[in-house]
């Protein structure tokens, strides 16, 4: 199996060494190659996703991507910002699917922001659409105003856009997941003002009538970040758009104790797909040795099980995790009083000895 190391900036190379490291503890399985992606690619190559990363993304199996962006790129024109790669894979390799599963371990309730009983058993799956929606939708740009009351000043603007088979596709992702699980789907929108979001609707009432062995409801997305600290519990699969995910899945990370906890994969539609822990590159600790690799090793897991087609090694690795957070071993992010704090590559020794 080939997959593409892309490490990024920040944190990225030191959380996707552990996850590497757990890889290889399980056996000589993977022909891993390496390739510089965002900032770390604009500075040896003058872009952030060079061609010869996008080559290796394409002809790989799966992609182990770390994280990008440095806020000394912010001076950079946007299509040379480090963020710009992840778009770049997204589109270029048409994974449209993302998978965030909100899960809060018997171990962490305590380090949540939220009451034990709130997130205990917490299990939920937010599904995000990620090729349409704002950040895609053209036209979009900055412009001198016409607007009578602010003539002749700067006004910003972006087009939110979906198309029926976007919706379709995303839609039937959500029922098939479901299907594994508790057989519910919530559909996250704004349809009460938005018109992109009443096609979403109607789309996902026409498609839900090919699964009638799943519930499927509906809920405004200012209501949904409102359930979502009142009863997480309540839901099981999410699906919505691309913007309203990105916000959600965020909020609903929080919620297991920590965003360095968080895996996700983005998926095309024959589930060859891109892995990456769902935080950002963190700059500011970048170095210290103290970022929680965790989410990308249960990326990696995630890698195994979607795309790969190793379920046992995905559940190897996910016990592992398990058991070394059972053991009381914490980074930083997850420390409570009474438990052993460690550092990233502490934490990723711990998991490969937990392999064995």
């Amino acid at each position: 199996m080939k997959i593409a190391v892309l490490p990024g900036d920040g944190i990225g190379p030191e959380i996707v060494a552990e996850a590497v490291k757990v890889l290889q503890a399980l056996g000589p399985l993977f022909d891993l190659e390496s390739a510089p992606v965002g900032g770390a690619a604009y500075d040896l190559t003058g872009h952030p996703l060079p061609p010869a990363t996008l080559e290796l993304a394409k002809n790989a199996d799966a992609i182990l991507f770390g994280a990008v962006g440095d806020w000394k790129y912010d001076a950079l024109a946007r299509e040379l910002r480090p963020e710009q790669a992840i778009l770049g894979l997204r589109k270029h390799l048409k994974l449209f699917a993302n998978f965030r599963p909100a899960i809060c371990y018997p171990e962490l309730t305590a380090a949540s922001s939220l009451k034990a009983e709130i997130v205990g058993g917490l299990d939920i799956l937010i599904i995000r659409e990620l090729n349409g929606d704002i950040y895609f939708g053209q036209p979009r740009g900055i412009r001198t105003s016409e607007l009578p009351l602010f003539k002749g000043t700067r006004e910003g603007f972006d087009t939110m856009h979906y198309s029926e088979p976007e919706v379709e596709r995303i839609a039937r992702v959500a029922f098939e997941a479901a299907r594994k699980r508790n057989k519910k789907v919530c559909s996250v929108d704004k349809a009460n003002v938005l018109e992109t979001s009443q096609l979403w609707r109607d789309v996902m009432i026409r498609i839900a009538k090919e699964y009638p062995d799943i519930e499927l409801s509906h809920m405004y997305v200012d209501n949904a970040a409102m359930q979502l600290v009142k009863a997480p519990k309540a839901f099981d699969v999410v699906v919505t758009g691309n913007l309203f995910g990105d916000i959600l899945s965020d909020e609903a990370a929080m919620l297991t104790g920590s965003i360095g906890m968080l895996p996700s994969a983005s998926l095309d539609k024959n589930n060859k797909g891109l892995y990456e822990p769902s935080h950002g590159s963190a700059p500011d600790i970048a170095g210290k040795g103290i970022a929680n690799p965790l989410a990308t090793i249960l990326s990696a897991a995630m890698m195994l099980r979607y795309s790969l087609g190793m379920p046992e090694q995905a559940d190897r690795v996910e016990r592992a995790v398990q058991k070394v957070l059972s053991q009381g071993l914490r980074t930083a992010d997850i420390y409570t009083e009474g438990t052993q704090k460690v550092t990233t590559v502490q934490m990723g020794d711990a998991v490969v000895a937990a392999l064995i």
